[in-house]
């Protein structure tokens, strides 16, 4: 993803934020309650003051939602594996998939007989 131009500054208003992004401020305000990672500090008067990493944020979110036409919660799943270190080629074999769903419990079940046969073949 290229980021455009930012400033050399360590804070911004939400009319700066929404500007650099090409968002309205009501879709930021939107995104906070929808993104947990995105919480800019607020000022004394209660005004918001987006940082430059709540910033890149903010356009990795627009680039997720709008460009990539995900969902909410698939841009938030997709943030999720990003922080964990996952990426969209991790395959449900290496532990990716969800311990509570069947297909989950399944591949379980699948590994512990692979391994129980090749603790035989030993």
């Amino acid at each position: 993803m290229e980021l455009p131009f930012l400033p050399d500054r360590d804070y911004f208003t939400m009319r700066e934020a929404s500007r650099l992004a090409q968002v309205p401020p009501h879709t930021l305000r939107y995104w906070e309650n929808r993104f947990g990672e995105l919480k800019p500090s607020r000022r004394d008067g209660g005004h918001r003051r987006y940082s430059r990493t709540d910033l890149e944020l903010i356009l990795e979110i627009k680039e997720l939602l709008q460009r990539k036409k995900m969902t909410v919660a698939g841009a938030r799943r997709a943030l999720i594996d990003r922080r964990r270190g996952k990426t969209a080629l991790d395959s449900p074999l290496t532990g990716a998939a969800p311990g509570g769903t069947a297909q989950g419990k399944l591949l379980r079940e699948v590994r512990k007989e692979l391994k129980a046969i090749l603790e035989e073949m030993k």
